[in-house]
């Protein structure tokens, strides 16, 4: 008659990597590792591999010698900094990359970036500030940096 309830599992979402077990001993440059589309990430997110987001991630992003992909399904808000990044999916918040920031014709960004090379495809969307100055990234918030005070028209001298 009544039908039994069944004991639920707790599950812990899970992050996959594409490196293999044989993998392990060599350098973490070779790894990538996946958020998927059902995980969300609240808080800060470091690592020292090359990751990938399809899910959601509200925080902090650091990955400061790695390369950062936001995944056609990924939904990031979250400042960011790292070696490169890709926007395929959208990002609410500043970025800041040591090498490259690339927005796709898909993608979407909301907020500054910072960067010595940037890449926006026709389509993309883009609302904020770039910063490209020569020098790179370099992981630390600046001061604001003074304006320089307008030049003003040197007094006419008057000859009598």
């Amino acid at each position: 008659m009544w039908k039994q309830e069944e004991p639920t599992q707790s599950v812990t979402p899970q992050v996959e990597s594409t490196a293999s077990s044989s993998r392990r001993g060599r350098s973490s440059a070779n790894r990538n590792v996946v958020v998927g589309k059902s995980v969300v990430v609240k808080g800060e997110l470091h690592g020292d591999e090359d990751v990938t987001i399809e899910g959601q991630v509200e925080g902090t992003i650091t990955l400061k010698q790695h390369v950062l992909t936001i995944g056609s399904h990924g939904r990031i808000q979250a400042n960011v900094l790292a070696k490169s990044v890709v926007v395929m999916g959208e990002v609410m918040g500043d970025i800041e990359a040591i090498e490259k920031v690339s927005i796709s014709a898909e993608g979407k960004v909301e907020g500054d970036i910072r960067a010595p090379r940037v890449s926006i495809a026709e389509g993309a969307r883009f609302r904020g500030g770039i910063d490209m100055q020569g020098q790179q990234a370099r992981g630390t918030v600046d001061e604001p940096r003074p304006r320089p005070e307008p030049r003003r028209p040197a007094p006419a001298s008057k000859a009598n």
